[in-house]
């Protein structure tokens, strides 16, 4: 990182690419490593409105025309977000950025909901911006350089937040991470804050669970796997720190926590994500190849058929010697 931006070759400095980049001899575009993947395009952060590095991202698929799709990146940076169009991913068209609420930040996330973008960051007082991301439909008119938009709505309950997860299916955002304390704050022991979204533009505080502590990641669903005990139920599978916790949400007004569960070799219980059967989980550990004997990039293997008994029955060992930090699943494995 330090070499990167004394030899200027940061993203942040780099022109932008908007062509196809065919791999070739292992490089894209002439500098990009590369193997079996080309190069579709590169946006520079500076492009994206940014004055800093970048640090998250995800995605919103609008269908303004029953039919008709287009695809967009949700870009976090270190002082806002950016609403890159992307259905021409040779062709990605920034619409504009919304600014930091406060203060800028190296972690900021993204979620959405309803058509609508909720953003969490580290910064002092942050809260959760919300911003309609309909209004992507009628950009601003080219040549005033990226257009910087206002947020919809702001939640005030909580100041820096690290993660931000939603279940689309019951209109829940769980906020975790929020360590500091300030006036009206829910810190929530930096575990599970809980928000009612179901109204997009009017989010509300619905309770706190900490009876864990810090949680770092989330994934919050309604079960359908293989513990009929829970069918049905909302069940957390949360990445706190040096275990994986599953936590029963389904009443908020009486949250249980199923299990807490450590595993070897721990080092920091980052992100994780469940199989679409709800069978089993993976879990990413961020500092395990920086702190342990063993260098290469690991992926640790959950069996979650008993949420109340989660087993770390198996590890993959990649080739690479990384650091991983999150990962998501889009198929059954």
């Amino acid at each position: 990182y330090a070499e990167c931006h004394a030899e200027g070759k940061c993203p942040f400095n780099q022109p932008s690419i908007h062509r196809l980049s065919p791999c070739v001899d292992g490089k894209s575009a002439g500098e990009y490593d590369c193997r079996n993947i080309d190069m579709l395009s590169y946006t520079s952060l500076r492009d994206m409105g940014s004055t800093g590095d970048g640090n998250d991202i995800w995605g919103w698929t609008d269908e303004p025309a029953p039919g008709v799709l287009r695809e967009y990146a949700l870009v976090g940076m270190a002082d806002g977000t950016a609403f890159v169009h992307i259905t021409d991913p040779t062709e990605p068209e920034v619409i504009g950025m919304l600014p930091t609420h406060t203060s800028s930040s190296s972690w900021r996330d993204i979620k959405v909901y309803k058509n609508h973008a909720y953003i969490v960051s580290e910064a002092s007082g942050h809260g959760m911006q919300v911003f309609n991301l309909l209004r992507l439909r009628n950009p601003p008119a080219p040549g005033q350089g990226v257009h910087r938009y206002e947020a919809d709505a702001h939640y005030s309950m909580v100041g820096n937040t690290h993660n931000i997860a939603i279940n689309e299916d019951t209109g829940f955002a769980y906020l975790v991470g929020s360590t500091r304390s300030g006036s009206g704050y829910q810190v929530c022991s930096g575990g599970l804050h809980i928000v009612d979204i179901s109204e997009p533009l009017e989010p509300k505080f619905s309770t706190c669970y900490g009876g864990d502590g810090y949680t770092h990641d989330v994934q919050c669903v309604v079960y359908h796997g293989p513990d009929t005990r829970y069918s049905g139920h909302e069940i957390c599978f949360a990445y706190n720190e040096n275990t994986l916790t599953v936590v029963d949400v389904t009443n908020k007004n009486d949250i249980v926590m199923l299990s807490r569960t450590p595993y070897l070799d721990v080092s920091y219980s980052h992100q994780g994500w469940l199989t679409e059967d709800h069978a089993y989980a993976i879990l990413n550990d961020e500092l395990d190849e920086m702190y342990t004997s063993e260098k290469r990039t690991r992926s640790l293997l959950w069996d979650v058929k008993n949420l109340e008994a989660p087993v770390h029955y198996s590890s993959f060992l990649s080739t690479e010697r990384s650091v991983d930090h999150n990962l998501y699943i889009r198929c059954v494995l």
